[in-house]
């Protein structure tokens, strides 16, 4: 399995490095190994349940009953989070709950006040 970048101009998979730059023998678009790190950064956009863009101190409301792994508490719809942090993997919001306390949330469960 290939582990180059496919094309942006086109979505070609069958690229390939020459020197310092990629290729797509597809349709000939070049680019440098350095615009795909700095667009890998770029593209990291964290939505809530309705597609609304979430940002850093954000605040939010859930939008399913969820159960705390490892406890009986289940945090309920409608419950209000404030001042979220943004976090890479799985689980890409950390937050502190009223009655519950510091947890990771999925963003797919959540909705932007």
């Amino acid at each position: 399995m290939s582990t180059l970048p496919p094309c942006p101009q086109c979505g070609s998979e069958f690229t390939y490095e020459d020197g310092n730059t990629y290729i797509c023998p597809e349709c000939a678009h070049e680019w440098s190994k350095d615009a795909v790190a700095e667009s890998a950064e770029q593209q990291r956009v964290i939505k809530d349940a309705n597609g609304n863009v979430l940002q850093d101190g954000d605040t939010v409301t859930v939008i399913k009953d969820l159960k705390v792994k490892g406890s009986s508490l289940v945090v309920k719809v409608g419950t209000k989070v404030k001042n979220i942090r943004l976090v890479e993997g799985d689980h890409d919001i950390d937050c502190k709950i009223d009655g519950v306390g510091a947890m990771s949330l999925k963003s797919e469960f959540v909705k932007k006040v």
